[in-house]
């Protein structure tokens, strides 16, 4: 998406480690209408395969998402990192190491909002280890429903999260590709 790697381009920052900060973007300060795109993509590429709810991570990941179950006129879900007092047992929960939170995160879904049967789409921001989508697919898993695909909006090809997801047979769609991330500060696009 030629949109989103020219605002990577213009407003992205390298700060080392991996981290790519784009919170003008998408973390902090959010561009709507670069989102809605998004959403349209995806909704365009993962349409035929039918999803009946999409599911996330709080908090980055819900823009993107929202605009992809908008697009598709599905409901969004998504996984909270603590619980609130209002989500009564039993939960889905999973475990992922978090590279920007320096530690491990829950990720928590009531059975009220992911059923058997569903046919589940996951969209995040980021694809970097995988960690984060493996900890969701695996809550798809445990709620009986079907992976149906995976989308982010940007992929980090070099922390090789792409691999950890083979196993899972889905389709995998990154709007934007970065294949490095130099100590300099520049950032490799891929294809």
């Amino acid at each position: 998406m030629e949109n989103l790697k020219a605002r990577i381009r213009q407003e992205g920052r390298n700060l080392g480690q991996g981290i790519l900060k784009i919170d003008s973007v998408i973390n902090h300060q959010v561009d709507a209408t670069l989102m809605l795109e998004a959403g349209a993509e995806f909704a365009r590429q993962f349409g035929p395969s039918l999803p009946s709810r999409v599911l996330t991570a709080e908090v980055s990941g819900i823009i993107p998402a929202m605009a992809t179950a908008y697009a598709l006129g599905l409901p969004l879900v998504y996984a909270r990192k603590h619980k609130p007092v209002t989500m009564t047992d039993p939960v889905f929960v999973q475990f992922a190491p978090s590279h920007t939170k320096g530690g491990e995160v829950s990720l928590m879904v009531s059975p009220e909002f992911l059923h058997p049967g569903d046919r589940v789409l996951i969209i995040d921001d980021f694809l970097a280890t995988g960690q984060t989508i493996a900890a969701m697919a695996r809550i798809v898993q445990a709620a009986d429903a079907t992976l149906v695909g995976i989308g982010t909006l940007v992929e980090k090809s070099f922390e090789g999260g792409r691999e950890i997801l083979a196993d899972l047979n889905v389709p995998i769609v990154s709007l934007v590709i970065i294949d490095e991330m130099r100590s300099d500060g520049t950032i490799i696009f891929g294809s």
